[in-house]
């Protein structure tokens, strides 16, 4: 029998108390991550957002690694590319972040960097499952004791203050409004950007471990557009509770989410020739203007499934510099192969500055297409290209597109349901062409 499932995506998620982020199992992770990586006596770094369970999530995780002869260092509230970065610039094993990113305060979660300061591997993740699963297997007991501290999180601003050196004098005076979630970027943010010259005005920088992302956020950026527009600031930043992704708002208070990010860094990398391959790596849920902005400008969109961590694997496996989410979550390699939504919001940054041009300009050059998602109720999740009646219709709509369009037809991960979206420049086409789809699986599945 193959042990639980721990690891999802993004880490162990759940709520903070309840199985599987409950004392116990919590102490056997940390455990079992010390034996998975089979070092002597390793180095492991952890850091947490601001939610109310992190302390003691923290204490117990690590308790069970020292329980396996691992040094731990809490580097306290950092955000999670922070652990990413210092885990590698710092020599440790491991780098461990407790949170759960964008969700509400009473979840939680564990993710695991490695000592390259890239995530677990799903076989490193899948050793720790069964270690934890052993019954012959004991973590430590006893109360857990606090963590100490380590002071590492100076050589992480001075990192990200290293992305724009050389041009801070342009950044004198300019206003950015930022929204930190109640987060983790919350001490470090509004300083990071005063400490450049910006003149910064912070909303959601006053964490009670209950408030975060609660109305405030990536995944709320309504106060903070009317605050960019209010205060007349050039533009502004929200990042989630972790700190990994960052949605903008130019200076009308338009949202500017991440496809418009990725196409004008990759322009301007391009540009400066730090596009390696001119390639950019995007998600499945990517809009189809941003593919064809890029193939205007002599890059390729390359796709892979949801996740940041899909993303990294196949911008690894192409060597490429640039890739990341609509969500936010954009990674540039030459940094670190994870979301940092701190760097993101400077790399625009220099885009404004290399180009002379307002965010909301740079932005106007994406042409996001309607979309259509239509969802119909299956039977069974038969193999679509093995019907003709429904893949004959999916060929002809293909052809209608003529590669100016997108359409992907998937079956949902947890309800008997097919999934039909398609993009296109024609919202009407594009919605009747869903609906042939539909009523064709309807006749043969349904």
């Amino acid at each position: 029998m193959s042990a639980p499932r721990l690891f999802g995506t993004d880490g162990v998620r759940g709520r903070a108390g309840e199985p599987p982020l409950d004392p116990a199992t919590v102490r056997r992770l940390g455990a079992a991550l010390v034996q998975a990586l089979d070092h002597e006596r390793p180095r492991v770094l952890i850091g947490r957002d601001t939610r109310e369970s992190g302390e003691w999530i923290e204490r117990e995780f690590a308790h069970g690694a020292r329980g396996r002869g691992a040094e731990v260092v809490s580097a306290r509230i950092i955000p999670t590319p922070g652990v990413a970065y210092l885990t590698r610039a710092e020599g440790f094993a491991a780098g461990v972040v407790i949170s759960a990113s964008h969700n509400p305060y009473e979840d939680n979660g564990i993710k695991v960097f490695s000592g390259t300061g890239e995530k677990f591997t799903e076989t490193l993740e899948r050793e720790v499952e069964a270690i934890v699963a052993s019954p012959s297997w004991e973590a430590a007991t006893g109360e857990a004791p606090s963590v100490p501290a380590g002071e590492v999180t100076g050589a992480y601003v001075d990192h990200l203050r290293a992305i724009l050196s050389g041009k801070t004098d342009a950044l004198e005076g300019i206003g950015i409004a930022v929204d930190c979630a109640n987060g983790a970027t919350s001490a470090i943010a509004p300083r990071l950007f005063r400490s450049l010259g910006c003149s910064v005005t912070a909303i959601g920088d006053m964490p009670d471990g209950r408030n975060i992302n609660l109305r405030c956020g990536s995944t709320h950026p309504a106060a903070l557009a009317s605050l960019v527009v209010e205060g007349a600031h050039r533009l502004g930043v929200a990042f989630d509770g972790d700190g990994d992704r960052a949605i903008l708002v130019d200076e009308v208070g338009r949202i500017v989410d991440g496809d418009a990010v990725m196409l004008m860094c990759a322009r301007r990398m391009k540009a400066e020739r730090r596009l390696k391959g001119d390639v950019v790596v995007a998600t499945v849920m990517s809009n189809i203007g941003l593919e064809l902005a890029l193939r205007e400008s002599g890059i390729a969109l390359v796709r892979c499934q949801v996740g940041d961590k899909y993303v990294m694997e196949e911008m690894q496996k192409r060597d490429a510099s640039l890739g990341g989410e609509q969500s936010g979550h954009i990674i540039f390699s030459d940094y670190l192969f994870t979301g940092d939504g701190l760097c993101t919001a400077l790399q625009v940054l220099g885009v404004m500055l290399a180009t002379g041009r307002s965010l909301g300009d740079l932005a106007s050059e994406l042409t996001t297409y309607p979309q259509v998602l239509v969802n119909v109720r299956v039977k069974e999740k038969a193999e679509i290209g093995g019907i003709p009646g429904i893949a004959a219709v999916i060929a002809s709509v293909e052809d209608r597109l003529a590669g100016e369009g997108r359409l992907l037809v998937r079956y949902s991960g947890t309800e008997p349901l097919l999934r039909i979206m398609l993009e296109g420049r024609d919202e009407r086409d594009i919605r009747g062409w869903a609906d042939e789809i539909a009523a064709a699986v309807r006749r043969h599945l349904a």
